[in-house]
């Protein structure tokens, strides 16, 4: 007997798959999302958004005029070699000069174990590449940069994050984590840290924890990668002593004139040790073949015909005194419960919201309000950081600045009247504290 009152259920359709080219991918690729930081871009840049984002530096202050008379010389004099393949090692001038300027961090290097990549992400990648089978450890700070842990995830690597606190990483903390990863049978291929002026965290290493930390890793067989993008732009002017500088077998150094000349150009570096650097160079053959020659001699030219030393004081001044103008607007603006970094360089103030308030679900309101700003998910791997965000000074007027941190701290305090009338948001993410983080408390 036929049941009339029922009706077969349909066949199912197939999913229909939007990516006809899905099934032939390698595996790596499922570990390779897109960047928090370039998906604000549209929206941040419009004109009428004060963008607390992106960490682009600020080229004003920069000698245009005669920058252009350089390159057009350049150009006009050594075009036939600026304008031609080069090595994958670097142009020789600009390895020589690139170990003058690290010597200003204490780093003695010879220029055959300086290899010059398309900025340090390329460097950052390419030591992921020679180190890391898929599975193996990277211990990283907690926060870390996003560039970094897009890196790691590419070559399918798995990131545990270190506790850091208000002297930086933590060494009680790098111990611990070495033991678990230790005791789960598992491989650390090295430590990745930025120790100065620390982004997003814009934390900065203490002195005393830096010999500590070598240390540790020596003990361990553990290499260190030192990514140092900011280590000349400290606000009192004194550079402080490399991680490389004290341990020349045991450190990786990475280098940029991304912060420091021009972010446009693409030139960074990376030291290392000679049986490294040989791999290094075979690496970059295979991903570049060679870095731009124009670029690197640009570069090169502008170390020898202008004062890159008085330059970079003025980044150090202008950047202090947008860094005071983030930081008297917290203080005057920011509701209570709120807590932040206070750098002593570089670009970035790391806030931590009060409890309940997810800042990436809050970033399409702050948009709202016409303001930008990057969640703290972004910068690590594993659900931690939905209470916090990352606010970057460099680029925006000191008046664009107090005006940026007006309007989040009025969608902050929005934010938390709807928590405190509703409830907290469920955590997207795994349940724990939000930590590893700077204790700013």
């Amino acid at each position: 007997m036929t049941d009339h009152g029922s009706q077969p259920n349909p066949p199912e359709k197939p999913a229909r798959n939007l990516d006809a080219y899905r099934a032939h991918y390698a595996e790596r690729t499922a570990g390779m999302t897109a960047s928090e930081i370039r998906a604000l871009f549209a929206v941040a840049s419009r004109p009428e958004v004060v963008s607390l984002a992106g960490g682009m530096p600020n080229l004003a202050a920069l000698p245009l005029d005669s920058l252009a008379a350089e390159v057009a010389r350049l150009v006009s004099e050594d075009g036939q070699v600026a304008l031609q393949y080069g090595s994958a090692h670097g142009v020789p001038e600009l390895r020589e000069q690139i170990c003058d300027v690290m010597a200003l961090e204490g780093i003695s290097a010879h220029p055959d174990d300086v290899v010059v990549t398309s900025g340090s992400q390329m460097a950052l990648d390419m030591v992921t590449r020679i180190f890391c089978d898929p599975g193996d450890v990277i211990l990283a700070e907690g926060p870390s940069y996003v560039g970094a842990l897009g890196s790691f995830a590419a070559y399918q690597a798995e990131v545990v994050h270190v506790a850091m606190d208000d002297d930086g990483l933590d060494p009680a903390a790098l111990r611990q984590a070495i033991a678990d990863v230790t005791a789960q049978g598992k491989r650390i291929k090295f430590l990745y840290t930025i120790p100065n002026f620390h982004n997003p965290g814009g934390i900065t290493l203490a002195l005393p924890r830096r010999a500590e930390i070598l240390e540790i890793c020596a003990q361990h067989g553990i290499l260190v990668v030192e990514d140092n993008p900011y280590g000349l732009l400290g606000f009192d002017g004194k550079a402080l002593p490399a991680l490389r500088s004290m341990d020349a077998d045991n450190v990786v150094y990475l280098g940029s004139f991304s912060k420091t000349f021009a972010s446009g150009l693409r030139v960074g570096w990376v030291l290392a040790p000679h049986a490294i650097r040989e791999k290094l160079v075979l690496t970059a053959e295979s991903a570049t073949l060679c870095p731009p020659t124009l670029n690197q001699m640009i570069v090169s030219r502008y170390l020898s015909t202008h004062d890159w030393q008085g330059q970079i004081k003025i980044f150090q001044e202008q950047y202090r005194e947008r860094r005071d103008a983030m930081l008297s607007a917290l203080e005057q603006y920011m509701p209570a419960g709120c807590t932040w970094t206070r750098p002593d360089g570089g670009f970035f103030v790391w806030l931590t919201t009060p409890e309940g308030v997810d800042t990436k679900a809050m970033l399409p309101r702050a948009v709202t309000q016409r303001v930008a700003y990057v969640s703290g998910t972004g910068f690590y791997r594993g659900g931690f950081g939905s209470r916090q965000m990352r606010l970057s000074y460099c680029y925006p007027t000191p008046e664009r600045i107090r005006e940026g941190v007006r309007r989040l701290a009025n969608t902050l305090t929005e934010e938390m009247e709807l928590v405190r009338t509703f409830g907290t948001v469920p955590q997207r993410s795994v349940p724990g504290p939000q930590a590893p983080s700077p204790d700013t408390a």
